[in-house]
């Protein structure tokens, strides 16, 4: 077994650990994914999300033992990364990795509950959410910022950046399922636009998200749409292209 545990929350590691160990009998159901499950526990008085992971193949067993470091060391080290170059996300908490002789069993991610009143997602589905365009460039500014660092977000979809609101038209940005990520030391416009282009299918998003970009990085406004809808066409392209895919096996595995 491995464990590391945030330096600030050293005074609660047995807690951690025990809910660690009690996770499938205790704590309160907050997502249960295909995947995935987080449960919310209070430790020392305070809200924490545990993440277990579903247990890998056999084959990625062997290599999250030997070769990789699993998503659970992954996310830990990566909030850490991020809270430095001070990019939000919740607050890394500890994570711990079982073995048996083969390889990782079960591991875990824990980090500080973070309350939050919308996902990008509800920008996504929800027409004319409430200061939309206001959220859309703030959020764009998050971005900016991100990339200005370095750090390429692989798992840059809708659900995964929690909004919050914390004034009249301010908002904080909160990045979560943190275990896929590169950093650069720099970023080329192409890596940039092709880091956004998952998060919306809408012309009219993309259009805001360009223009806030273009004026953050002195670029020309329309050049930057164009190549920002580019990417965001063919990655719709493809999604829908492997959803059918997937679609058409399930049926003809059910007949």
């Amino acid at each position: 077994m491995i464990f590391e545990v945030n330096p600030d929350f050293k005074p609660f590691q047995q807690e951690i650990q025990k809910a660690f160990q009690d996770f499938d009998h205790s704590g309160v159901d907050f997502i249960l994914g295909e995947r995935n499950h987080i449960k919310i526990f209070e430790i020392g008085s305070q809200k924490v999300n545990i993440k277990s992971f579903k247990i890998p193949n056999k084959l990625n067993q062997f290599v999250y033992k030997h070769f990789r470091k699993s998503k659970a060391r992954r996310s830990f080290e990566f909030a850490n990364i991020l809270l430095q170059k001070g990019i939000g996300t919740p607050t890394p908490v500890a994570f711990q990795e079982n073995f048996n002789p083969w390889g990782l069993e079960k591991s875990f991610y824990a980090s500080l509950h973070q309350e939050y009143d919308l996902t990008y997602r509800e920008l996504v589905e929800i027409k004319n959410y409430p200061e939309e365009e206001i959220i859309l460039r703030q959020f764009t500014r998050f971005c900016y910022k991100m990339h200005q660092a370095g750090i390429e977000f692989k798992d840059h979809s809708p659900g995964n950046t929690l909004i919050k609101k914390i004034d009249e038209n301010q908002y904080e940005f909160f990045l979560v399922d943190l275990n896929r990520m590169n950093f650069h030391e720099s970023m080329d416009l192409e890596l940039r636009m092709k880091n956004l282009c998952r998060l919306t299918p809408k012309e009219e998003m993309v259009k805001i998200m360009a223009d806030e970009y273009a004026i953050l990085s002195n670029e020309n406004p329309d050049e930057l749409f164009q190549m920002l809808w580019k990417f965001t066409s063919n990655f719709q392209t493809k999604y829908h292209r492997k959803l059918k895919t997937k679609q058409k096996l399930k049926s003809i595995l059910n007949k």
